[in-house]
């Protein structure tokens, strides 16, 4: 006899995914929580491309955002499920493409991508957003290239060249934060484009040691801070300069305070100072003569507003980027990897406010 089979039934399993969030600004460690979502893959509209997390950063406009300090902040929503609007946090980060809609063209399963603007939230282990959210990535690259290469490489690169026409063998720039990431990627992509660099370090017991690391990567001339306060390191810096019969048509602070106006008065006449940050905490000082008797120039520079709408911009550099990290012409910033396992050990947010709390350089998490 034969008897009547009853058909098993599937539960299909959607994406269990984790985000990290805040709904109040404050604190990290007080505000940060991790939040479980799903994620229905199966049913994806046809401009969607669904997203793992291969690694982000922590920066200190993460950390700013969070706190409520930065001008550019994410939006509220309820999009992760939370009982009350919440933000996500990270702004750098590498996707892995896990699947497309049918309208996608120019993503495949299994391609790197980045957000193509600041806001996307990038501390979870999967996102799903529009084409329009993401830029494709050469995998060519490493993981921590791909990861932390929309902040430091571009805001180096575009200060040398964006507004300043700098002449190959002649023309040098002058910046303080020399050993910030920044400051690394401006001596480097320097000496690929072939201008002379003048780099301020602070001051610190292992001085040479530092200006033998930086020459290395490519720096012109090195002084520390002391230096660049002394009459007599900016007369060796004015003969530099003749001898290359060019001019310091640039300087470029991340300090601010009296540091900024020892590299302000390094400036030829009719030179620009671009301030990207401020480390010091100090307004940044510049004597009322150089405005006068040299014309020069002292502007603010924000990598995020400068992109914000120009995306073949953004799209050129990163391009230009890519290419020399595959050449090996340009080094990466090195990054202490924190990694990420889902049920062992620390909850996710708890592994960024490690990273927040580190003191040892960029920490990048990174998803097993």
């Amino acid at each position: 006899m034969l008897r009547a089979v009853t058909p098993l039934t599937f539960r299909r399993t959607m994406i269990q995914a984790q985000a990290v969030l805040y709904k109040q600004h404050g604190p990290p460690k007080d505000v940060l929580f991790t939040q479980n979502f799903t994620i229905d893959d199966d049913n994806l509209a046809p401009e969607q491309v669904l997203v793992k997390t291969i690694a982000s950063p922590v920066n200190p406009s993460d950390i700013n955002q969070i706190q409520g300090v930065y001008p550019s902040k994410p939006a509220k929503t309820l999009d992760y499920g939370t009982d009350e609007p919440a933000a996500p946090c990270g702004n750098e980060g590498l996707f892995q493409v896990l699947k497309v809609g049918d309208q996608v063209r120019e993503f495949q399963v299994g391609d790197w991508a980045i957000p193509s603007q600041v806001n996307f939230g990038t501390w979870r282990t999967h996102a799903l957003g529009k084409e329009v959210d993401f830029i494709k990535l050469d995998k060519g690259i490493t993981v921590n290239q791909g990861a932390t290469i929309s902040v430091n490489p571009p805001t180096a690169l575009l200060m040398l060249t964006h507004y300043v026409k700098l002449e190959p063998g002649k023309d040098w720039f002058v910046q303080n934060g020399g050993t910030s990431a920044v400051g690394k990627y401006a001596i480097q992509i320097a000496k690929i484009l072939g201008f002379n660099s003048i780099s301020v370090i602070r001051d610190r017991h292992d001085a040479n040691g530092t200006r033998e690391a930086l020459q290395e990567l490519g720096a012109t001339h090195v002084i520390t801070e002391k230096e660049n306060s002394e009459r007599e390191a900016g007369d060796k810096i004015k003969s530099l300069v003749k001898s290359t019969q060019g001019e310091v048509k640039l300087a470029l602070n991340c300090v601010g305070g009296s540091s900024s106006q020892g590299i302000a008065r390094k400036l030829s006449p009719n030179g620009l100072m671009l301030t990207y940050g401020g480390m010091s905490m100090k307004p940044v000082t510049v004597p009322t003569s150089l405005f006068i008797f040299k014309n020069i120039t002292s502007a603010g520079f924000w990598v995020t507003e400068l992109l914000k709408n120009n995306p073949e911009l953004k799209q050129k550099t990163l391009n230009q980027i890519q290419q020399w990290y595959k050449e090996g012409s340009l080094k990466e910033a090195p990054s202490e990897k924190l990694p990420f396992t889902e049920g062992e050990g620390l909850e996710l947010h708890q592994l960024y406010l490690k990273g927040i709390e580190a003191d040892s350089g960029k920490q990048l998490v990174t998803y097993e």
